[in-house]
């Protein structure tokens, strides 16, 4: 069930559209903020507030890679597999992060630190590999930057 909380501003961001359903987004963006993630009742709650059925809502949330559908770590790591990063090496730095992290793609770190997932492009492929973590985009990795960057991150 959404707190109160949530459903004021996902209220507030109601009123910024014509149709309620226009705030989907915005809907599932509050109750990521909230909660780290969306879970299915939460798309069932923001479903019943937007007017929209739980698959509509459902098939925004799975579109977008940055909509979490299940918990994640304190940290998601990002990590473009697009074919500019391929062809840069994103195959030894996703190899050394799971090394490193020991998760695969989709996991999450036992002591719940990151969550490491694909994303298809991060529209920096003049400066490949790139990836974001959390809100923060690198690029132009190599091993030994990417050990320094996961440091960062506690």
């Amino acid at each position: 069930m959404l707190t109160d909380k949530e459903k004021k501003e996902i209220f507030e961001e109601v009123k910024q559209y014509p149709s309620p359903k226009g705030a989907c987004i915005d809907a599932l963006k509050v109750v990521q903020e909230h909660r780290g993630w969306v879970s299915d009742e939460s798309v069932k709650d923001i479903a019943g507030i937007l007017e929209m059925s739980n698959e509509e809502v459902d098939s925004v949330a799975t579109f977008y890679p940055r909509i979490y559908r299940k918990p994640v770590g304190r940290n998601v790591i990002l990590l473009c597999d697009g074919i500019s990063c391929m062809i840069m090496g994103y195959e030894s730095i996703y190899e050394h992060i799971s090394k490193q992290l020991g998760i695969s793609f989709g996991e999450t770190t036992e002591d719940g630190r990151y969550t490491l997932l694909p994303i298809s492009c991060l529209g920096d492929c003049d400066h490949a590999p790139s990836m974001m973590i959390n809100n923060d985009h690198y690029n132009n990795l190599t091993i030994e930057n990417v050990v320094e960057l996961l440091d960062d991150y506690k």
